[in-house]
This record gives C-alpha cells, sequence and structure tokens, in this order.
C-alpha cells in the first residue's frame, strides 16, 4: 500500500510539476503529515524529491528525472491494457494515443509483467457493440459466480457448472478459455468433454465449482475473433422479418450493431437521412427496436409494421395528456 503510494507521489509531480503536501493528501486520501513521512522515505530512497518554501512553494522533482515505470503491477498493466478494448476512445479519436501510450509502458515493465498482462488480456474481451438486451428494462444483471469463473479462467483450470436448461437442471464440466462482457452481461467461451467451443450466460449458471485439473489452452485459438463469428452465426439463425427504413446516417452504424438485425443494406442516402432495407427477427422486435430509436428511424414498410409503431406512439402519446 505504501509502495503504491510512493509510486503515485513521484508521478504525481511528473505530471503536474509542483503540488503542496495538502494538494498530494487530498489526491491520496491521506494526512499531510503522511506526505510528510512519504517525502522523507523517498529523499532517502534517492529520489531528488525537495520542496520549495513560500506562499508559492510546494514540492518538486529534480528537473530532468523521470521514474522508470518497472513498479508497475501485472494486473495493473493488465488493467491498462483492457481499457483499450472499448469503443468510447475510438469514438473520441484517442485510440491511437491509447495504444502509443500502452507501447511504452510495456516496454517499461518487466518481462513477466509483460507476459502476465498479455495473457490476461488475450483471456478477457469487451464487446462495445450495441446490444439489444433486456437489462435496460429488468435491471442490471446479477452474476455471483463471476469470481469463480474468472479464477478458472485466469488459472486455466477445468470447471464444473450447471444450469437450467428446458425445465431440467444441465451438469458439464468445461474448460474455460475466456470471459467476454456485453454491456452488463458476462459470458464464458469454453471447451466442452465433446470438443465443442460453447458460450454461457453466466447469469444462468446455478452453480460452478472450479476443479483441480489444469488445461492448455488450443493454440490457435483468439477469444474475439471467435466471438465475432459466433455473433456472425447467431444473427445468421435468427428468424427473418424484411422491413423498409428511413433512417437518420448518424445512428445507421448502431442499428447495425444491434443483436436482432441481421442486416442492413442502404438502399439510397438523402443528406442526414437514408433509406435501408433491414432484418429483424419478429414484427414486434422490430417495432420494439425502432421505437428505442426515437425520431432517428421512421418504419416505411411493411404497412403492419408501420401501423404498429404508429398505434404505440399514440398510446404513449395518450398516457402523457
Amino acid at each position: 500500500m505504501r509502495g503504491g503510494r510512493l509510486v503515485s507521489i513521484v508521478l504525481l509531480l511528473q505530471s503536474e510539476g509542483k503540488m503542496t503536501s495538502k494538494q498530494l493528501a487530498e489526491r491520496l486520501e491521506v494526512t499531510e503529515r503522511t506526505i510528510l513521512r512519504d517525502m522523507e522515505e523517498l529523499s532517502a530512497a534517492g529520489v531528488p524529491v525537495y520542496a520549495e518554501r513560500g506562499p508559492q512553494g510546494g514540492w518538486r522533482l529534480t528537473e530532468g528525472y523521470r521514474a522508470s515505470l518497472t513498479g508497475l503491477h501485472a494486473d495493473e498493466l493488465a488493467a491498462l491494457l483492457l481499457s483499450s478494448q472499448g469503443d468510447t476512445l475510438s469514438e473520441l479519436g484517442q485510440q491511437g494515443a491509447l495504444e502509443a501510450a500502452l507501447r511504452k509502458l510495456m516496454a517499461g515493465t518487466t518481462e513477466a509483467a509483460r507476459e502476465s498482462a498479455k495473457a490476461a488480456r488475450s483471456k478477457l474481451h469487451i464487446d462495445g457493440a450495441g446490444w439489444h438486451a433486456h437489462a435496460g428494462r429488468g435491471g442490471l444483471e446479477r452474476h455471483p459466480l463471476l469470481p469463480v469463473v474468472q479464477e478458472a479462467v485466469w488459472e486455466e483450470r477445468a470447471l464444473r457448472i450447471a444450469y437450467e436448461r428446458d425445465g431440467e437442471r444441465k451438469e458439464r464440466i468445461i474448460e474455460p478459455l475466456g470471459l467476454v462482457v456485453k454491456r452488463n452481461v458476462w459470458y464464458v467461451v469454453a471447451m466442452t468433454e465433446e470438443q465443442e467451443l460453447r458460450t454461457f450466460r453466466i447469469s444462468r449458471l446455478s452453480s460452478a465449482e472450479s476443479l483441480p485439473r489444469r488445461f492448455s489452452p488450443p493454440a490457435d485459438f483468439e477469444l474475439a475473433a471467435y466471438w465475432e463469428r459466433s455473433l456472425a452465426d447467431f444473427k445468421e439463425r435468427l428468424p427473418r422479418y424484411p422491413a423498409k427504413l428511413r433512417i437518420k446516417s448518424a445512428v445507421l452504424q448502431r442499428l447495425n450493431a444491434e443483436r436482432f438485425v441481421s442486416a442492413v443494406e442502404t438502399v439510397r442516402e438523402e443528406g442526414e437521412w437514408a433509406e435501408v432495407n433491414a432484418m429483424f427477427e419478429t414484427l414486434e422486435s422490430a417495432c420494439e427496436i425502432i421505437l428505442s430509436y426515437g425520431a432517428g428511424i421512421e418504419a416505411l414498410e411493411p404497412r403492419e409494421l408501420r401501423r404498429m409503431v404508429i398505434d404505440e406512439i399514440e398510446a404513449a402519446r395518450m398516457v402523457y395528456l
């Protein structure tokens, strides 16, 4: 705990240039007396930190001093690596900057930390694309068994799981290869005893027990690639309900990423609007998805879909009269 705080002080002074004891104490949530003791310890360890006196004073590092990042722990580095998987930074145009910073961090850490962080990244995939899940309506999913599953994934141990299917309790022994999170829904991708890759929704497991037996993941297995293939296969197996839509170009990409929309083909574009042919699962799911985009989508065809959307809008309007 204290060692981590000392590293934090050095990195704060490197980035801020000068900070008072009060500022450091507030940032690190300790007392000013603790900061003074930490400064004495840093000085004794050879870190060139000194105090500037006066009203505008504060703590500084000797000009030109840069701390080594070899003290970065593997779990901390893994957390940084995993943060680069989301879409938010890409949307802000900062993904390249983050990747460059991570490469510098990787170069400054120990080989053991790098290998551990890379292994963690290969076992966790964050899918930031749109997902028309029920979680928003029914509340956040609970994952009490996630820590057990995560430990088995990280340690490459076999896992005994149980779940309900068709009203019956099913038990399996699986080799968990990786975790996928999409919105707040967690999945485990695993090899079954039949040597088949399967995906299990963790919130639907009734029990999970880590077993002593270890396994080695297939050399050619890539979690992100498997997930993208499984999503594509899932969409191909969905029932088909075709519809013609008028949609704002700004939300077209989001619609194409919806779980229950298997294809979106642009027919023509007119300014900020585009006319598209979309393939939904059912009439009801098409209506629900279209309504979730508000004024961003207009249903054109078929007539029954357009009528259902209008009726739902009218019913909602009556509630607010």
